[in-house]
């Protein structure tokens, strides 16, 4: 039976990195980062992109689904409210697959820590800390597996869902 997992976790806790070692860990595993599908310039939140954004990931998860070489499919996201993470479970043909749906947290410290040096690097917006430290509440709420990132390896994440 093939295996979806669904990851989802404000900026800065870790998501993509955790995935990245989550699709090595598992066997036949395939991952798709939801920021893939929808990086634009300049980046713009319409009804229509919003629209769009869903049938891009839905439509690529499908194909995982549907393709005989994967059994574990990865996908990450920002995914804060549950009305996304049910809008992208009601566009997948995963009628025979365990859905796993998850939600990495991590302290505030920790992600103000983490998104500084983003920042610092340049590889985040400036404005990224107040966006995720204001959705970080939000994930309580969510019907999902909850696994705090903060002072934990990456491959201990990894295992962390890999069992579940």
């Amino acid at each position: 039976m093939k295996r979806i997992y669904l990851i989802g976790g404000t900026m800065g806790v870790g998501k993509t990195t955790v995935c990245q070692a989550l699709k090595r860990e598992l066997p036949r595993s395939v991952f798709l980062d939801g920021d893939w599908c929808w990086d634009a310039s300049p980046f713009q939140v319409t009804e229509e992109t919003k629209a769009m954004v869903l049938d891009n990931i839905c439509h690529v998860l499908n194909n995982f689904l549907h393709c005989s070489a994967y059994e574990h499919i990865i996908f990450c996201w920002v995914m804060h409210q549950q009305a996304i993470i049910d809008a992208i479970l009601s566009g997948l043909d995963a009628g025979a697959c365990d859905v796993r749906c998850v939600s990495l947290t991590a302290g505030e410290a920790a992600v103000r820590e983490r998104l500084a040096a983003d920042i610092a690097r340049g590889t985040r917006a400036p404005d990224a800390l107040e966006r995720s430290l204001s959705r970080l509440p939000l994930y309580r709420s969510l019907d999902t597996v909850k696994i705090d990132t903060t002072g934990k390896s990456v491959q201990a994440i990894a295992g962390e869902i890999a069992a579940l």
